[in-house]
């Protein structure tokens, strides 16, 4: 499928009210596997090729499950292009870019 950038958000049901410690075992993993990846406070962005990527999301899931989590929910947005190779620093510069000329 090629590289592709993603943004991950998982959110641990039935494991309390504070889950820092959870989405911080996930953070964890990602930042484990290698992929290039920025956190922020309501997910993270990961960039790196499809299976790379989506195996790094099911070492989160099992992870989680690991650690007695009953549910997750997970939302995950996916940018692919065939024109060109994506990646998340041209277009975080390419709307700076922009930025500055308006």
């Amino acid at each position: 499928m090629g590289k592709v950038i993603a943004e991950i958000s998982f959110i641990p049901l039935g494991a309390g009210l504070s889950l820092s410690y959870y989405v911080a075992s996930a953070l964890k993993i990602i930042e484990e596997s290698g992929l290039q990846y920025e956190f922020h406070s309501m997910g993270t962005n990961v960039e790196g090729e499809w299976d790379d990527v989506i195996k790094t999301i099911e070492r989160c899931h099992k992870r989680l499950f690991e650690m007695g989590v009953p549910r997750i929910s997970t939302s995950v947005k996916f940018s692919l292009r065939q024109d060109k190779e994506p990646s998340m620093e041209s277009k975080k510069e390419n709307v700076k870019e922009v930025l500055k000329k308006l």
